[in-house]
Order: C-alpha cells, then structure tokens, then sequence
C-alpha cells in the first residue's frame, strides 16, 4: 500500500516578482554601482608630505594638489602622487684618490624634491628619478671629490672632503633636475682604504711614535745633564766660598772644631817625639 505525500500548495501568483521586475532591480543595481566607481575616481587624497601632479589622459597639465582632498574628472584625469619630504640615503662609491689609492667611501645624506619644481620633475625626469639622477650623481659627486685628495688627505683635511663632495653633488642634481632636487645634509660616514694602505699608514704612525718618543728622550737626558752641570757648578762655587773663608780667616777651623766638641777629653794624646800618653778617666 503507497502512501500519498500532501500537496504543496502553490505561492499565490502575486507573490512572485515577475521577470520585468527583477531585470529592473539589475539595471538599478548596476547604475547605483558604476556611479559609485565614478564618484570614486573623482576624489583623490594627497597625504602629508606629497604633492599631486595631474594629468589629463597621460599629459600632464602643470596643475598639482597639495595635501587633502581634490577632485578631479573621472577616466580622463590621473593622479601622480610625488614625496617631497626629506629622504635619508645611505651608499657606497669607490674611487681613486690623487695618489692612485683606491678609496670607498661609504656617504649618508639628506635630499628632498622641491614642492614648487615637482611638474618639471614629473615632465621630464619621471617618477623613479632617483635611479635616473640622484644615484648617479651621488657616485660622479664622490668619485671627482675623492681625486683632488690624496689618500692621507681624505683623513686629516676631512670636513673640507664632506664640503666638496656636497658642493658636487648640490651641483650636478641642478644641472640634471633643473634645481628640482635640493641636498639638505650630506656625512662622510667612513673611508675604507686597501690592505697596502692600512699596513703603509701603520708603519708610518709607528715611526712618528718612535721618532717623537727619541725626541722626548734625548730632551730629558739634555735636561738631566743641564742640572747635573748646575749643580756641579754651585758645588764649585760653594768650596770656593769656603776656601776663601777659612784663607782670609784661619780661626775658622778651631772654632768649627769647637761647635763640633762634644766636651770630652781625648785618652791618648801625643807628644812631638811620638810618645803616646794615657790621660786618667
């Protein structure tokens, strides 16, 4: 015997939206969404430290955006965003001094893009122009630096080193940028010389030393010998005082011995025939 399942009664009619209907919710949908993908291409937002350099269809049009919100027209307008804040950058460049010494010198310094040059920047350069401009003129900075100098001198005439290399540097970015990029600060963190170097300014230091401790040495014996001579000659002209005291005053003698007497008489006396007497106690 099968058993018979209950009918499902059927939704009403009404209750089912009809194929027009739904199409229509579609179309909505998809109008609601593609203004909101306008609007959003409409708004742009440049941050601290940035400014926004707009172009129309690829060109750029000399107009920039500072920091906030801006607008622009959607499809049609892009935005570059380029940093104009102070970029620390640290490298190393090798390079030959006056005296044909290879030299690496390792270099951290200070760069910023100038905010009113950025669409020259943009124009001409690009946005990666730190790989095309700054890196290279950071190691041709160095490199014609490094060669008014001798090896000894990059260490002992330092400062003036760090100033030239600035100087280059500040020089060949304005020749290149057009004045766009601007060098705050610039360290010489440290010089790396070769082995042969190294062991030549040792032995160099060395032989100062000892040079300056012989100096030293032979100054000290000069000194010694000075006082030794001093005193030799006050000692002379003691016994000379005293010789001609005890001349021009022959009493000298026995009073000196009198100051000297302790007060007891002596136990042998002796005679001038050489007889020795013992005097009583």
């Amino acid at each position: 015997m099968t058993t018979k399942r209950p009918e499902v009664p059927a939704p009403p009619q009404s209750a089912r939206p009809s194929p027009a209907r739904v199409a229509k919710y579609l179309v909505s949908l998809i109008i609601v969404l593609f203004l909101a993908a306008v609007a959003a291409q409409a708004v742009t937002i440049i941050g601290p430290g940035e400014r926004g350099v707009l172009l129309r269809w690829g060109a750029v049009t000399g107009t920039v955006f500072n920091e906030g919100l801006s607008f622009k027209l959607p499809i049609a307008e892009t935005v570059d965003t380029m940093d104009v804040k102070t970029s620390k950058i640290e490298t190393q460049a090798s390079a030959a001094s006056k005296d044909l010494q290879v030299v690496t010198s390792t270099i951290a310094l200070n760069v910023r893009v100038r905010p009113e040059q950025v669409v020259w920047l943009r124009q001409n350069i690009g946005l990666d122009y730190r790989s095309k401009i700054i890196d290279p003129a950071i190691q041709e900075a160095i490199k014609a630096a490094t060669a008014q100098f001798t090896a000894e001198e990059l260490i002992t005439k330092r400062p003036l080193v760090r100033e030239q290399m600035k100087i280059n540097l500040q020089e060949k970015l304005d020749s290149l940028s057009g004045g766009s990029v601007a060098v705050e600060e610039f360290n010489v963190i440290d010089f790396d010389f070769s082995e042969e170097f190294n062991r030549a300014i040792e032995s160099k230091v060395t032989a100062e030393q000892l040079a300056l401790k012989a100096e030293r040495d032979l100054d000290r014996i000069k000194i010694e010998a000075q006082q030794k001579i001093e005193q030799a000659k006050a000692e002379a002209e003691s016994l000379r005082i005293q010789s001609a005291a005890l001349r021009d005053n022959p009493d000298i003698l026995q009073l000196r011995w009198i100051e000297k007497w302790n007060g007891n008489l002596p136990q042998y006396l002796g005679d001038s025939e050489g007889i020795i007497l013992s005097l009583p106690k």
